[in-house]
């Protein structure tokens, strides 16, 4: 089963997917962007104050594309049980938001770049937390970590799992840790 672990910034994916580690030992863990030299590129790339959102999707894709064969495509075909913290949903929400005005409609713009070699996951958990709140969690913040940029992410993200309630299951992360955790074993094992 592939579940990715989705939310914006200071939602408590990390501790989240630290927790599943703990709970689910066997299974395999990523990420995205990856540790590989895409993922530092892209980690570059969005740290910059001065780069393109079109420069960053486009490398999130080729990271995303190395990603998919390497680890998630051989995964799902050896029936692993694969989190990852991060994936297309992300660009969706993050991008959909820093290309409003630049591409039509670009939500759609970013899924269909990937939808002709991504693999869908099983469950989607999104941790759903007020801007206010995950502001307050974060220790620093990079260019896309603003107040009005992560109120259209968070917009983003709540219009994709409305879309698709099946896949989404969203947890208040304004909950303590231990019943987030809880709520997200639970959908976890409901799809095992």
């Amino acid at each position: 089963m592939f579940v990715t672990v989705e939310g914006i910034d200071g939602a408590g994916k990390s501790t989240l997917v630290s927790a599943l580690e703990d709970r689910y030992p066997d299974a395999e863990f990523t990420c995205e962007p990856t540790d590989s030299w895409l993922g530092d590129c892209v980690r570059r790339s969005i740290s910059s104050e001065d780069s393109d959102p079109l420069t960053d999707l486009f490398l999130f894709t080729a990271d995303h594309s190395d990603h998919v064969g390497r680890i998630v495509r051989p995964a799902v075909e050896a029936d692993d049980l694969l989190f990852c913290d991060r994936y297309v949903d992300s660009r969706v929400a993050y991008q959909g938001a820093t290309l409003d005005g630049r591409v039509n409609r670009p939500m759609e713009y970013v899924r269909r770049v990937h939808e002709p070699w991504s693999i869908e996951p099983d469950l989607t958990l999104l941790l759903d937390l007020p801007v206010e709140e995950a502001l307050e969690r974060l220790d620093s913040r990079m260019k896309y970590e603003n107040e009005s940029h992560l109120r259209r992410v968070r917009e983003n993200y709540r219009a994709l799992a409305e879309g698709e309630p099946g896949r989404f299951h969203v947890v208040d992360a304004g909950a303590s840790p231990e019943d987030v955790v809880q709520a997200c074993v639970e959908a976890v094992d409901a799809e095992l």
